[in-house]
């Protein structure tokens, strides 16, 4: 068993942990810490001690990872509290507020002889995964351009915002998750161009992105906009003898919000023959194809998999420091266009 506690009970905790935490039969959930656990915006886990006293997650030795679920001002000083405590801990992105943050804690953990990783759960979306798999068949050929969109359509929340943050961005909180994806499976880019915007005006909130990674013989574009009202495909791969084109994105946040949960219903983050991806391409005698592409099934759980077999049987983590790194030096490098 992993015996594992959080800090923080909001959001990041009860949507994007918890359901899948205790989803599997090695997590032991143990305690939750937070200023107000008793606020009722969330129904508490059952079995699981809720407390307002960090120590008590700190100092519990059965406790051998701490997930930090916190605003990212906070995630260092956290991070390092439970190095310090002698546990493994899991971040939740954006890892930490700099580059400079993310090299310091990533040796500090190594000094401990520690783990230390982010939360990157956006590896296991259904259309990325499912992007992959076309990749791999062939049948695309040569790589040639590859489009990853992020879009909404929600003006409210640049509307609502008068000043600007380059930690509370739109490039920091949803960059971060294509940013991740194009890493982990192209690698780390030649060179990068940046262009992230705030729409309403100097001063606003950064509500727009768009990143162009340049590979040998390859470009990846990463964009996101909060004032689309129809998104654009959520991946558009281009190759020598073929396109892949998934228009819809991941359904499992999707049933989270309906707090429709991975426990006991084989049909979440699923996708429907509506949601397929179409692939056109020419095979080896030129002839002319088009058919739908089964998703691959999502599952935000495979994280802690990654993080159980590090911790508990000494495997190589899967998200790895260098990549974490690179993602947050280029968010800082993208971000520094704003004022």
């Amino acid at each position: 068993m992993l015996t594992i506690g959080y800090i923080g009970n909001g959001k990041s905790t009860n949507r994007y942990h918890l359901p899948f935490s205790l989803n599997r039969d090695y997590l032991n959930v143990k305690t939750v810490y937070a200023r107000n656990p008793d606020k009722e915006e969330w129904d508490k886990a059952p079995g699981v001690l809720y407390t307002s006293d960090i120590e008590v997650l700190m100092n519990d030795a059965e406790i051998q990872l701490i997930v930090v679920c916190t605003h990212l001002d906070t995630h260092y000083t956290y991070a390092k509290m439970a190095l310090d405590h002698g546990k493994n801990v899991l971040v939740e992105k954006p890892f930490m507020m700099s580059r400079d943050e993310a090299v310091s804690i990533f040796q500090y953990a190594t000094e401990k002889n520690l783990i230390i990783q982010c939360y990157q759960n956006r590896r296991y979306d259904s259309d990325f995964l499912t992007t992959q798999k076309v990749i791999e068949s062939g049948k695309l050929g040569d790589l040639l351009e590859v489009e990853m969109n992020y879009d909404y359509y929600r003006p409210e929340t640049p509307n609502s915002i008068t000043h600007f943050s380059r930690y509370n961005s739109y490039l920091y909180g949803h960059g971060v998750h294509t940013l991740d994806q194009a890493l982990s499976y192209f690698g780390t880019p030649e060179s990068v161009h940046c262009d992230v915007r705030q729409l309403l005006g100097p001063g606003r909130m950064n509500d727009y992105f768009d990143l162009d990674l340049y590979y040998s013989s390859l470009k990846v574009s990463i964009k996101s906009s909060f004032f689309r009202l129809k998104a654009r495909p959520s991946f558009a791969v281009y190759g020598k003898k073929g396109v892949f084109v998934k228009q819809t994105i991941d359904r499992q946040e999707e049933h989270l919000k309906l707090f429709h949960l991975p426990k006991g219903h084989p049909d979440f983050g699923v996708d429907l023959p509506e949601h397929y991806g179409i692939l056109t391409y020419l095979d080896a005698e030129g002839d002319y194809h088009e058919e739908k592409v089964v998703s691959e099934k999502g599952d935000y759980a495979r994280v802690y998999d990654g993080l159980y077999q590090a911790i508990i049987h000494g495997q190589e983590k899967v998200i790895k420091d260098e990549e974490t790194i690179a993602v947050m030096g280029i968010l800082e490098e993208g971000i520094g266009e704003c004022k």
